[in-house]
């Protein structure tokens, strides 16, 4: 067991918790129930309502199965993102969460779900793309526009072919038939 590496990793994380105490009062003191803060709440509730009024009852499941594994594999990319200081967030609706959840836990999968469902013969290939070029080339320029988002060391560019294999992963799994029947 190597003494010094455990002292500094200890040391390390303890400075990670002060920091992440100071971020969380700067939170507090100016960020939640600000007007971006509650864009931030409507941007994370009103489409999954949106998306449970309008989508086929049939596929209800199914399609959720897919939200969750978008908003798994989109958070993650997120987190380490955020990590690695190639982007920041202003005005998280959780403190502790380093992603902006109503990016990674509605907006992604929701829009994703919703292109699934909505004209299923228009080929996936086609939808991937637009929803590839819609939140790389709109929305992130859009988020950062209003000042939400930063990228520090990133261009929409990058996202582009990330949220195309994102779109195409959670199609592969809407075409799954691997649910066991009671």
């Amino acid at each position: 067991m190597n003494q010094e590496y455990i002292e500094i990793t200890n040391e390390l994380y303890r400075i990670v918790a002060e920091i992440q105490s100071i971020m969380i009062e700067e939170w507090v003191e100016n960020v939640v129930f600000t007007g971006y803060w509650w864009l931030g709440m409507i941007l994370s509730v009103i489409p999954w309502i949106i998306w449970g009024l309008v989508h086929n009852k049939k596929s209800r499941n199914r399609m959720l199965y897919v939200g969750f594994y978008v908003i798994l594999i989109s958070s993650f990319f997120d987190f380490i993102g955020v990590q690695m200081g190639l982007w920041i967030y202003y005005y998280e609706l959780i403190p502790w969460i380093p992603a902006y959840e109503p990016w990674c836990g509605t907006l992604l999968p929701v829009i994703i779900i919703m292109l699934i469902e909505f004209r299923p013969n228009i080929s996936p290939y086609f939808k991937g793309l637009f929803f590839a070029a819609l939140t790389a080339f709109v929305g992130e320029p859009l988020f950062e526009h209003i000042g939400l988002y930063n990228a520090i060391h990133w261009s929409s560019f990058y996202s582009f072919p990330i949220y195309f294999l994102i779109f195409l992963f959670g199609y592969w799994l809407s075409r799954r038939n691997n649910f066991e029947k009671y």
